[in-house]
C-alpha cells in the first residue's frame, strides 16, 4: 500500500504544470530516496543499565531521565544513527523526517479506526492510506521542500517554480484562515500550513493509490452497508479524525498546534478534492464543492 502510495505521487508530477522538468526529475529523486520504517525498529534499545524500583515513582523518573541524557550524550562524536526511531512502536502516530527523508509507522497506529488487515480497500486506503500520503508530502510541504533526497539543506528549486508553489501555498493559507472553530476565531493559515499541504496532498495520494488498486484487482472492492466504496473511502478518511474537544482546548490549540483542528482536517482536503464532490452530489457552489479549490501535489 504504501509503494501504491508513493506511486501516486509519482504518476501525478506530470500533470502539475506549475512544475518544470527540471525539478520535476529532482522530486521523483526524492520521492525515490524516501526510506519506509514501518511497526518497530530492527535494533531494540538497551535498556539493562536502567533501574526501576517498585513504589518509588520519582525515583523512576530521575532514573529514567538520567538515562536518557546519558544515551544522548554518548552519540556525541558518533555516525548518525540512521535505523533509531522518534516515537515508541506502541505511539499511535506517525511522522516524516527531512533530515532522513524517511516516513515512519509505528505498531500502534496500525490498528483500527486506521488499519485492519480485514478491512475493505477503500477504508484502509482512506484512513492509513491518506496518513501514509500525508508523511511522503511533508518531504514537498512549505518546509520538506527545502531538504535535498540526503536530509541537506538545499536549494533544488528553479526560482520560478518555488514562486509558483509559493502562490499555490497562500491558496491553502487563505481558504483554511477562514475556517472558524467558535464565531471569530479563525484557524492561523500560516501556522498550520505544513500539515494543511501534507492533508490535502494525502487524501489525494490515498485515493488515486485505491483507484489503482481497483483496476489491478478488476473493479470496486467491497464496501459496508449502502456506501459506495468512494463513499467508504472518504467516510474513513473523515473517521480517523473524529474527537472530541472543549471551547478553552480548541482556542489554545489553533494558537500552538501546527496542526489544524480534528473538523478542518476532514473539512478542508475533500472541499479540494472534485472524487468527493462526485461521489456525493453536491452541487458546484455548494459548501463541500467549492469553485475555487487548492491544490499543491
Amino acid at each position: 500500500m504504501i509503494h501504491d502510495i508513493e506511486d501516486a505521487f509519482a504518476a501525478n508530477l506530470p500533470d502539475l504544470a506549475w512544475m518544470d522538468d527540471q525539478t520535476r526529475k529532482r522530486a521523483l529523486e526524492k520521492r525515490d530516496a524516501v526510506g519506509n520504517k514501518i511497526g518497530y525498529p530492527d535494533k531494540w534499545r538497551d535498556y539493562s543499565t536502567l533501574e526501576v524500583k517498585p513504589n518509588d515513582f520519582f525515583a523512576n523518573v530521575a532514573a529514567a531521565s538520567s538515562f536518557e541524557f546519558k544515551r544522548q550524550l554518548d552519540k556525541v562524536g558518533k555516525p548518525v544513527d540512521k535505523t533509531e526511531w522518534g516515537m515508541t512502536p506502541q505511539t499511535v502516530n506517525a511522522y516524516y523526517t527531512p533530515l532522513f527523508n524517511e516516513i515512519v509507522f509505528p505498531a500502534g497506529i496500525l490498528q483500527p479506526p486506521f488499519f485492519h488487515k480485514d478491512f475493505p480497500a477503500a477504508l484502509v486506503y482512506g484512513g492509513i492510506g491518506m496518513v501514509v500520503g500525508h508523511e511522503l508530502t511533508h518531504g514537498f510541504d512549505d518546509q520538506g521542500r527545502k531538504f535535498d533526497p540526503k536530509g541537506k539543506l538545499v536549494e533544488w528549486w528553479e526560482p520560478e517554480v518555488a514562486k509558483k508553489f509559493e502562490e499555490r501555498a497562500q491558496c491553502v493559507v487563505d481558504q483554511y484562515e477562514k475556517f472558524e472553530v467558535e464565531p471569530g476565531v479563525h484557524v492561523n493559515g500560516r501556522l498550520t500550513l505544513g500539515e494543511n499541504i501534507g492533508d490535502i496532498g494525502g487524501l489525494k495520494q490515498g485515493y488515486d493509490a485505491y483507484k489503482a488498486w481497483e483496476k489491478r484487482h478488476g473493479g470496486p472492492g467491497p464496501s459496508l452497508g449502502t456506501l459506495t466504496p468512494e463513499q467508504l473511502f472518504f467516510v474513513a478518511h473523515a473517521q480517523v479524525w473524529c474527537s472530541l474537544i472543549t471551547p478553552e482546548q480548541a482556542r489554545l490549540r489553533i494558537t500552538t498546534d501546527p496542526h489544524s483542528p480534528g473538523e478542518f482536517r476532514v473539512v478542508g482536503p475533500i472541499q479540494n478534492h472534485p472524487a468527493f464532490a462526485e461521489a456525493f452530489k453536491c452541487a458546484p457552489g455548494t459548501p463541500m464543492n467549492p469553485q475555487k479549490k487548492c491544490e499543491v501535489w
